[in-house]
């Protein structure tokens, strides 16, 4: 049966001397693992429409397995993301992190809408590093994981100065700091936009202007939060680190 679908490229695989395995995240049916014969090859009509971020139309045989991908109909290719390595090094990470924590064919809109306006404000020089963090703020919910953000996590207070608890899952008042001598300090404006880019709707953003050592405390809450509660290890991860660090000393 033969399907059509709005999708977005997030992961390829060679297949052979000539075909691809691509994974597209579409609108209409979620993860879907696709068979593009071929499209290795530079006079491929595929050869575009399967390079990694590709959003398109595309037409594909529907089976229990693998589908056969048939058509592809470009929308944008995200060639600034592709033409920048820090760009490529976070847009990667942000469909790794898509493609680990969504499941094969169950139709999610709210994910695509988020996926696709994410790849389109980097692609359109909105910051990188912010829209990541958004990203991966906007996930937990996805994988079950739910920060608390809105008060103390040991006495409910909503008041106060608050440091980040990874043992306690959220935030810690400062009355109750001692109850977790490995808390991350934090200031008050990184705890506003916790909060702001885990509610935040992403068609809303506008320009958000963060200090550099607001965005490192974060990127250290986060991740810290990634690794502890997610059990996801993720090479993309590591490499958009290592990226981080470079641009750094640049």
């Amino acid at each position: 049966m033969l399907q059509k679908c709005e999708g977005i490229v997030i992961r390829t695989t060679d297949y052979g001397e000539n075909n691809k395995i691509v994974t597209l995240y579409t609108r209409e049916f979620g993860k879907v693992g696709v068979m593009a014969r071929g499209a290795k090859k530079p006079s491929s009509r595929l050869a575009a429409v399967t390079q990694l971020f590709a959003y398109g139309h595309y037409l594909f045989q529907a089976s229990s397995g693998l589908g056969g991908l048939q058509q592809g109909e470009m929308i944008s290719s995200m060639r600034s993301i592709r033409e920048d390595i820090f760009l490529t090094a976070h847009a990667s990470y942000v469909v790794d992190l898509t493609d680990k924590v969504t499941e094969d064919k169950k139709s999610n809109p709210f994910m695509f809408e988020l996926l696709l306006q994410t790849l389109n404000y980097m692609n359109e020089g909105y910051d990188m590093e912010i829209l990541t963090f958004i990203y991966e703020m906007k996930m937990l919910n996805v994988q079950g994981l739910y920060p608390v953000l809105d008060r103390c996590t040991n006495c409910g207070s909503t008041e106060g100065e608050f440091h980040f608890s990874i043992r306690e899952g959220g935030l810690l008042c400062h009355r109750c700091f001692e109850t977790d001598p490995y808390r991350i300090k934090i200031s008050p404006g990184t705890v506003r936009l916790l909060r702001l880019f885990y509610l935040l709707d992403l068609s809303r953003l506008g320009n958000i202007s963060v200090k550099p050592e607001t965005k490192a405390e974060l990127k250290k809450v986060i991740s810290a939060y990634y690794d502890e509660y997610s059990g996801l290890y993720l090479k993309t991860r590591k490499f958009l680190d290592q990226m981080d660090s470079f641009r750094d000393r640049l």
